[in-house]
């Protein structure tokens, strides 16, 4: 009887955590709240000033391998689409500002990213894992949420993204 009360609360303990979500999180189809975006040059806008076009931000750390491995088809990606159908961004959870913005540097990134000094961004996508890559509408609603690496430039990547956005891409 102790093992079976043992095995059921194990199972219920594995079962919570795995629809937990992160305080503060703003799950799929909830708007983003305002939160400030902090450029590695030093400069600083709002959340809010992204909306009016489909939003894909991804959630990173310069020493995250997954990170780094997708980084190079959301930049081919940011290239072939970035600023015409949609927008994308990158958030570093880095806590060496300098260790991501070296990487950005080496690795010739050019869509806009930002340091989350205060992991309110990380907290309110529900980064609790990375990367993690968020769709979000023209009006800031969360479309839909997708943890760990991919090739985002890749066919299926690109039909993702064009149902999402209801976009032919």
């Amino acid at each position: 009887m102790k093992a079976i009360f043992l095995i059921v609360l194990c199972l219920s303990a594995l079962c919570t955590g795995a629809y937990a979500k992160t305080p503060g999180e703003v799950e799929v189809g909830g708007v983003l709240r305002e939160a400030p975006l902090y450029g590695f040059a030093g400069d600083y806008r709002k959340l809010s000033e992204l909306r009016g076009r489909p939003l894909i931000i991804n959630v990173w750390a310069s020493w995250c391998g997954p990170c780094r491995a997708e980084m190079g088809s959301l930049e081919r990606l940011a290239r072939r689409y970035g600023g015409k159908q949609f927008n994308i961004i990158g958030v570093s959870t880095d806590d060496d500002a300098r260790a991501a913005a070296n990487f950005i540097a080496r690795t010739g990134i050019s869509f806009d990213n930002y340091l989350d000094k205060n992991l309110l961004l990380e907290r309110m996508l529900g980064a609790d894992t990375i990367p993690l890559t968020v769709l979000v509408d023209a009006r800031g609603r969360v479309l839909a949420k997708f943890h760990g690496s991919r090739e985002w430039d890749s066919p299926e990547a690109l039909d993702l993204i064009g149902k999402a956005f209801r976009e032919k891409l």
